[in-house]
């Protein structure tokens, strides 16, 4: 049996969670490359990254066609495997889960962004019953004062007329815990708030795997 083939019978005879990370993607890109199987060039993938596994969370098709011997179509595979899964852990949570602790938002946005390179500033929406209207990226890059603008946290919360707000954003570094500038950009907005009248329920940073929570800490 052609070793392109084994992952595919160890799933059908094991099922999915006896496969490493290197099969599951042979199986996805089907085929290999000239002189190199499906399996071995699914562990160029895995290893394209010195943080593994956790790097293809939100690799783009370009840099997965600067692995040698993949493609455009195996990078298109890969990559829409993997928003599939996001779609599906977001749908897990409902159409409209609804916020009563930190503990609620980290549930919700940990996996989305605990592995961003990019320091992301999210703004979510709640109604009246503090439940998830929607929400929106305001900034992406290096927090500061002169990027999270108050005019760009609250035009889509006034436009959805939403009751209150929570705030997110996360550190790449996976140290939740807030910087001078965090303090000051939710000092400054918590200002703006109480003059529009959308309150801010939280200020969440999102690290790896842990939170801090503004609110927890008797900052908000």
């Amino acid at each position: 049996m052609a070793e392109c083939e084994r992952p595919r019978e160890k799933l059908t005879l094991k099922g999915p969670e006896s496969l490493t990370n290197a099969e599951l993607i042979a199986i996805l890109i089907r085929t290999g490359s000239k002189n190199v199987s499906a399996l071995d060039l699914a562990k160029r993938i895995v290893n394209m990254d010195k943080e593994g596994i956790r790097s293809l969370y939100n690799v783009s098709i370009e840099e997965l066609s600067k692995v040698k011997g993949v493609g455009n179509a195996k990078a298109c595979q890969i990559v829409a495997a993997l928003e599939l899964g996001k779609r599906l852990s977001r749908s897990s949570m409902g159409h409209r889960p609804r916020i009563t602790h930190p503990e609620d938002i980290s549930r919700i946005y940990m996996e989305e962004m605990r592995y961003l390179k990019k320091e992301i500033f999210k703004v979510v929406m709640l109604n009246t019953k503090n439940e998830v209207i929607c929400d929106t990226d305001v900034s992406v890059g290096s927090l500061n004062s002169s990027i999270v603008h108050p005019r760009e946290v609250f035009v889509e919360p006034i436009r959805r007329s939403a009751n209150s707000i929570v705030l997110i954003h996360n550190h790449p570094s996976g140290n939740p815990d807030p910087s001078a500038e965090d303090k000051n950009i939710t000092k400054r907005l918590l200002e703006c708030s109480s003059l529009i009248g959308i309150k801010i329920l939280d200020h969440i940073i999102l690290g790896d795997g842990v939170y801090y929570s503004f609110k927890e800490h008797s900052l908000i």
